[in-house]
């Protein structure tokens, strides 16, 4: 029986090697509006190996983190992202629509990361206001003025931002207030009881005010049940993500989902 080391190490290979053979695919979950209209989606990334099938982020992406592999993986998800939103410009249907994208710390903050994105915003020739990059609050821990001009740098080309997880990082409001947000997504642990809990009601109606005071759009995510989402809308909350309207699919099945 391999120890944790070498499991470790084992998936470590792995990982390497699935970059090199291209073992990646992206999964797409639809985002909607009040009515439950298309808006865009998140792209989210799942690893397809040989022998062990679709392996959960939460097993790669934390050891993507740590051993670096984060930024060449994260590039071929902006890469791969782009492509798609090329592709969905020559149907009616999915012209329209905007990919979100998650972005890591490590990934962020990496030298050249805006001469990155630029490239690929004109080797794509992509809109690139339909590409909304995910940031999270940990993101602004230790490198706050980094962030904040890489952030202006990309707003100036046009692409967005949203503020992922809400409410579980550890971000001040007054390096909040500096970020050129977009969007700010309400966590699913507080959707997740929001039908029951009155703490889980008060924080997202604080949350909805305050990015409305801030002239930032609101969407929730982890939305499963019909009295979630009618309590988010009672909420003044008009944009909805969770398995309620779809789970992450591949993208033939994400396409079927908007012509059905």
């Amino acid at each position: 029986m391999q120890s944790a080391l070498e499991a470790r190490a084992t998936l470590e290979a792995d990982l390497r090697l699935a970059l090199t053979l291209q073992q990646f695919v992206l999964y797409y979950q639809i985002q909607v509006d009040a009515n439950k209209r298309a808006i865009g989606a998140e792209a989210l990334v799942r690893w397809n190996h040989p022998q062990r099938g679709l392996v959960s982020p939460a097993l790669f992406i934390p050891l993507a983190e740590e051993t670096g592999l984060i930024q060449p993986l994260g590039q071929w998800v902006l890469e791969t992202a782009c492509a798609q939103l090329k592709a969905w410009e020559a149907n009616a249907i999915t012209r329209d629509l905007v990919l979100a994208v998650n972005v890591s710390a490590r990934q962020f903050g990496a030298e050249g990361f805006v001469n990155q994105v630029e490239s690929l915003l004109i080797s794509s020739g992509i809109t690139p206001a339909r590409l909304k990059l995910e940031i999270t609050e940990s993101m602004l821990l230790g490198n706050v003025e980094n962030v904040i001009s890489s952030m202006r740098q990309l707003k100036a080309l046009g692409v967005s931002f949203s503020m992922d997880d809400f409410g579980t990082g550890y971000s001040s409001l007054q390096y909040l207030k500096r970020l050129p947000l977009d969007q700010i997504k309400i966590d699913q642990s507080f959707v997740r009881d929001i039908s029951v809990d009155s703490s889980d009601q008060v924080i997202v109606r604080t949350i909805i005010a305050m990015a409305q005071s801030m002239n930032l759009s609101i969407i929730a995510e982890g939305v499963e049940t019909e009295q979630q989402q009618q309590m988010l809308a009672n909420s003044d909350c008009a944009n909805y993500q969770g398995y309620l309207f779809g789970r992450p699919v591949p993208i033939e099945a994400f396409e079927a989902l908007l012509s059905a």
